[in-house]
């Protein structure tokens, strides 16, 4: 049985770090004693996480950084290394989703989909990787249930996050002899402003309604399980009963879910 992993004094790293998601994780690697590196599109949000993080006593660098350009991420990991010492737990939590029939969406919409889910995680992984490996550290990647079902009305939200599983499950096993571990993180519906800035077909925020599944989470209360779970070594954590009832049946009659999964959240396209 592997130790339990401790994070006093290690360096956090976490992506979209000025959301509420982002805030909640800072906060309790923080709260355990990290050090933590903030990095977000808004410059000024992620200043203001920081200084509230700092104002609790929590030893943190905020940065700005577009994970969709390769070089912003290798610029503010390698100062974040330089300012904090290395990185020895990166959560990639930096993401946006869509809410739109498919033959109403605009192509340009899912490469925009792909560039911040997929490849700003690929372009912050690349980048934290040598001081991972250096440190034997750990990968955190926020999935969704749209990771391992497929979701109605999200295609293009859904293909990121399964190609979020391919990429990360199969880093898994090319460093499972590096010492460093991937943990993939499948949250239900949670209570932030993520919703809100969900895009439509065209590209602007969608005025659909969002539709839920089971219990809304708080971030709180997904961070403490977050962190719970990279302490113990999980590889994949499923944090929704919603969640993990989706993955039972889809696997025995995934015909049946999509029934049920349809019926449900069929009324969000409604204009």
């Amino acid at each position: 049985m592997s130790a339990k992993r401790l994070f006093e004094d290690k360096t956090v790293v976490i992506t979209g770090a000025a959301g509420g998601l982002g805030r909640a994780f800072s906060r309790r690697f923080g709260r355990a004693g990290a050090k933590v590196g903030l990095l977000d599109l808004e410059r000024d949000a992620v200043a203001s996480a920081a200084g509230d993080l700092r104002a609790d006593g929590i030893a943190c660098h905020g940065l700005p950084c577009d994970v969709t350009r390769e070089q912003d991420c290798k610029d503010a990991m390698a100062k974040l290394v330089e300012t904090l010492g290395g990185v020895d737990v990166l959560i990639n939590n930096a993401g946006i989703t869509q809410r739109s029939a498919f033959a109403e969406t605009a192509t340009d919409v899912f490469r925009r989909v792909m560039d911040v889910n997929l490849f700003g995680s690929l372009h912050c992984t690349k980048a934290a990787l040598p001081s991972l490996v250096k440190r034997r550290g750990l990968l955190i990647v926020i999935s969704s249930i749209a990771g391992f079902a497929p979701l109605y009305g999200r295609t293009g939200y859904a293909a990121s996050k399964h190609a979020l599983h391919g990429l990360f499950d199969s880093l898994r096993a090319e460093l499972r002899n590096e010492g460093v571990g991937v943990m993939i993180v499948c949250p239900g519906f949670v209570d932030t402003h993520f919703a809100f800035t969900a895009l439509d077909g065209d590209g602007r925020p969608t005025p659909h309604p969002r539709s839920t599944l089971g219990r809304l989470m708080s971030p709180e209360s997904v961070a403490e399980s977050v962190f719970r779970a990279a302490e113990s070594g999980k590889r994949l954590l499923i944090l929704s009963a919603v969640g993990r009832l989706t993955r039972l049946v889809t696997k025995i009659s995934p015909a049946f879910y999509e029934w049920m999964m349809v019926r449900s959240l069929r009324s969000e396209l409604d204009r």
